[in-house]
């Protein structure tokens, strides 16, 4: 089933086909019963409707009668009418109905709760005991089975002996060289003295390098070792409907896999396009420009492929366990309880969060090691940041036209619930909800992760030679080491070792605990990572502790706490406990347009606390660097001041617990889909209770991640296009801003985020249309759709959504590309410059505004639905399915490619075009310098 999803019905040599055959008999059976009824009726002169109803005595567990209301009872207990005995012999001679209980009831039973196919070809009830219709190969499904866990632990183990291979390299290192002093380290532009060893001479500060891999392995071995772990957790076979829930569960991980698969064949070509066409030109700029550095002519275009498929592969990884983590986190929270389903749904996410910033961190040194070369790095980063582009621009679209798609024609046109399997988009709907909220953000704060990284060691490599490099990778090192310490604290109780007190599932204040729950871990995480960040810099800049290492060490805290008032600046102007989504929420009282226009509101004026704590974060960076160059004499007369590399080591600080900061937003998506399941398959109610509180926690973590990734993206961008400026020859020369070409780039780089973001929405309007049409057409031409007793094709939703999503992303994908290209060559490095200028700057204000609009028009839906809307006017609470749902439903819909496509989106944006830049500054400087 999981490998074919269409209707086996349609098969005309299938056994369902026989079995769909016989229901078109009984049906004519049961037609002439009502008929001879109907003559009996009129012979006694009786007006009343008689009717029949065919019970289905219960066989088995999974087939139940179905339930007869109390106003069918009522219209039908004033008479009714014996079964003629000839329509008994007729229906008892059918082999198929041999355990049917004939018995006197209303008709109109029979019609809507006909009988349905089930996998081996019999017919059966109507509908399970859940009301749901029974899937193909449902009676034949086992547990999975152990290879995969046994896989994942192997790994681990291999992981783990490369670790300690590094953290012996690196322990020898630290016992053969006194550090980093001296004054050849002072004054060599690219690196440490040498280190001599029998096999390697590297010139570059090869203990901190090595330290970063040794840590980067530790987040591996970490990484999967946890997703061993909930790959063993039980999927709940053998419960009432647990097989039903994993063959969806299987649906939703095929869609997914299928999506990455096309993706990636489009991604490969541009690619290996994108790499040839390096090759050639650096090797064109050596050619012509004997000056240029031979030592990036190669590097640089192998760094740009392993960085793309580091970033793929953390995809990958990622979404595979999240979509294997949703049915066991479902299972978990029906037989284990809300904690343990928290912790089987946070594990699943941090394997992305652990997957990241260990694949980054290793991979990227490796890579630094064996170029020794910091400005080949720029490659990687580009690489990083192509893919995650794609996948940012991809993934979204894909998911938000699902969403639209199944909430217009599923909960508005149709009135069936959400995630009803009925609707032929849900399980595209479930799956773009990982390709979009797992694999995109997750290539998104790769490419923020490893650029921060690169951006701080290329400045650093200038200002601070080899302690400026070393510095970068100490501190991620370190900071992976926290988010480790951090996961153990997500727990409702103490801590994951001290699970008391536990979270009561009927309480008030659940929500509370859940969230708190989940900050417990950053907050761990952050506080360490404050101490062991104090102890690195003040190592690392031992033999000057005043001022430089104090003022870098202000620089790191800045970041850090930047991050973290960020997101609950986010949570302030998204969570529906706060004024902002109240009043969202009471407008719609007024109707959606009222809606619209609050909501508009909500995220413009909320753009305003991100901007000024970043703004203050990067005055005080600048500060403190310029404080901590002008010490050095050497640093000031040769470069300046060092203000941009404290805003480079800001940015290192804002992701430094990227590990588990990322895995509490690759949590929303598996707990959105266990909820999604829950429903599907039929749990039972206090099952949806748990996992509608554990999605709605997803909701909040959710929306303060992407303003987490929002302020990330821009002081990222903001070192790289520090970082352009050296190498593109600028230097410290003022960019006059009444020059033509400076003001002509500023404003095409303030334009850009507006075209992008007009782009990505109508991509999502003309997506969201063909799912809409083709959800239409199933419902109008697929009989027995909504009466149970046919099969939704939900294939053909995701193929739909994955081939548009992936036609769509072209155009955006290619601006970001080449405008920075384009305007380099024909600007010069001034117009280049003012075009980042201007896109950072109203790409984050755009971005901040769409995403917290988006997330505040989704909870004020939301609390429509939980808790209604009270209007003191008309002394009315509004509450779900009334007019007042109907407009904030529209709200949601409006703000859905907001908050999940566009808003997001540009942060790639800036970052990609930063780093394009970076790429192309040897070229511009070579040409124009």
């Amino acid at each position: 089933f999981p490998h074919n999803m269409t209707d086996p019905t349609t098969d005309p040599s299938s056994p369902a086909t026989e079995a769909k055959q016989n229901l078109q008999e009984n049906a004519v059976k049961v037609q002439e019963a009502e008929e001879i009824a109907e003559d009996s009726n009129s012979a006694n002169n009786n007006n009343d409707e008689d009717d029949l109803l065919v019970n289905v005595s219960e066989k088995t567990t999974d087939n139940v009668a179905p339930a007869v209301t109390e106003d069918d009872n009522e219209k039908s207990s004033a008479s009714s009418t014996p079964v003629p005995d000839s329509v008994k012999d007729d229906l008892a001679s059918d082999k198929s109905l041999q355990d049917i209980e004939l018995k006197e009831q209303p008709l109109s039973n029979v019609v809507s709760k006909d009988r349905l196919l089930t996998s081996d070809g019999d017919a059966s009830d109507a509908e399970s005991n859940d009301g749901h219709l029974k899937l193909p190969g449902e009676d034949k499904v086992t547990e999975p089975g152990k290879l995969l866990p046994i896989i994942s632990f192997a790994m681990s183990a291999v992981c783990a002996l490369l670790f300690l291979v590094a953290f012996v390299f690196f322990v020898l290192i630290i016992a053969k060289t006194p550090g980093l002093k001296g004054t050849v380290a002072d004054q060599t532009p690219r690196g440490d003295e040498r280190i001599n060893f029998p096999i390697i001479d590297f010139a570059v500060p090869i203990e901190a390098v090595v330290c970063a891999i040794a840590s980067g392995f530790l987040a591996l071995t970490f990484m999967l070792v946890l997703a061993g772990r909930v790959l063993l957790q039980p999927v709940g076979i053998k419960e009432k409907n647990g097989a039903k829930m994993y063959l969806i569960s299987q649906q939703i991980a095929v869609g997914a896999r299928s999506f990455l698969i096309v993706e990636g064949v489009v991604l490969s070509v541009f690619v290996v396009i994108v790499f040839c066409l390096l090759l050639i030109i650096y090797g064109i700029l050596y050619a012509f420009d004997k000056t240029a550095e031979r030592g990036i002519v190669v590097p640089t275009p192998v760094c740009f492929l392993a960085g793309a498929i580091t970033s793929a592969a953390t995809a990958v990884i990622g979404m595979t366990i999240a979509t294997r983590s949703n049915v066991r986190t479902a299972h978990a929270a029906r037989v284990g309880g809300l904690e343990h389903a928290l912790h089987v749904a946070f594990d699943g996410g941090t394997v992305m969060g652990m997957s990241v910033v260990g694949l980054g961190l290793s991979v990227l040194g490796i890579f630094y090691l064996i170029f020794r070369d910091v400005k080949a790095l720029s490659g990687f980063g580009f690489g990083a940041s192509s893919i995650a582009l794609f996948a940012r621009v991809g993934g979204g679209i894909f998911t938000k036209a699902a969403d639209v798609g199944a909430d217009l024609v599923g909960k508005v046109e149709a009135g069936i619930p959400e995630d009803d399997p009925r609707n032929p988009a849900v399980i595209a709907d479930n799956v773009g909800d990982n390709v979009g909220d797992v694999a995109g953000m997750g290539s998104d704060l790769f490419e923020s992760y490893v650029g921060s990284v690169i951006a701080a060691a290329t400045l650093g490599s200038e200002m601070f030679q080899a302690r400026g490099v070393a510095l970068p990778f100490y501190l991620a090192a370190g900071g992976i080491l926290c988010s480790i310490v951090g996961t153990f604290f997500v727990s409702t109780g103490v801590a994951r070792f001290i699970p008391f007190p536990r979270a009561d599932p009927n309480s008030k204040n659940l929500q509370t605990r859940l969230l708190w729950a989940i900050r417990k871990g950053i907050m761990v995480a952050a506080g360490l990572n404050i101490l062991v960040a104090g102890g690195i810099i003040f190592g690392v800049f031992y033999d000057e502790i005043h001022p430089t290492a104090w003022c870098l060490y202000a620089c790191y805290v800045l970041g850090l706490v930047s991050g973290v008032l960020i997101g609950f600046c986010t949570e302030l102007f998204t969570a529906d406990v706060y004024p902002p989504v109240k009043m969202i929420a009471r407008s719609g009282i007024t109707g959606s347009a009222t809606v619209v226009i609050k909501g508009l509101s909500v995220g413009m004026m909320s753009s305003a606390p991100p901007v000024i704590i970043v703004g203050a974060a990067i005055l005080g960076c600048m500060y403190l660097g310029d404080y901590a160059g002008s010490r050095n004499s050497v640093i000031e007369a040769a470069f300046g001041k060092a203000g941009v590399y404290g805003i480079s080591i800001a940015a290192v600080g804002m992701l430094s617990t990227l590990g588990v900061t990322l895995a509490t937003d690759a949590y929303g998506p598996v707990a959105d889909n266990a909820g999604g399941l829950a429903e599907m398959a039929g749990l039972p109610e206090e099952v949806r209770q748990k996992t509608d509180a554990l999605d709605s926690l997803g909701n909040t973590t959710a929306a303060t991640g992407k303003g987490f990734a929002i302020g990330s993206a821009v002081l990222t961008a903001l070192a790289l296009m520090n970082a352009f400026t050296r190498a593109s020859g600028i230097g410290n020369a003022t960019i006059d801003l009444l020059e033509q070409r400076v003001i002509f780039g500023l404003l095409i780089g303030a334009l850009l985020p507006f075209i992008f973001a007009a782009l990505t929405m109508d991509a999502v309007n003309k997506c969201a249309m063909d799912v809409i049409k083709e959800v239409r057409r199933q419902f109008r031409t697929i009989e027995g759709l909504m009466e149970f007793k046919a099969h939704a094709d939900h294939a053909k939703c995701v193929a739909i959504c994955t081939r548009a999503s992936l036609r769509e992303m072209i155009i955006p994908g290619t601006i970001a590309v080449v405008v920075p290209v384009v305007i380099g060559f024909a600007g010069r490095q001034q117009m280049l410059a003012g075009m980042l200028a201007g896109s950072i700057s109203s790409g984050f204000l755009l971005a901040v505004t769409m995403s917290n609009a988006g997330g505040a028009w989704d909870n004020a839906k939301k609390l429509v639905e939980a808790k209604g809307v009270y209007d003191p006017d008309n002394d009315v609470t509004y509450k779900k399915n009334s007019e007042c749902h109907k407009a904030t439903v529209v709200g949601d819909t409006v703000g859905d490619p907001f908050k999940d496509v566009s808003g997001p989106s540009l942060n790639v944006l800036i970052k990609l075009m930063s780093i394009v830049s970076l790429v192309i500054a040897p070229f511009l400087k070579a040409i124009y310098s």
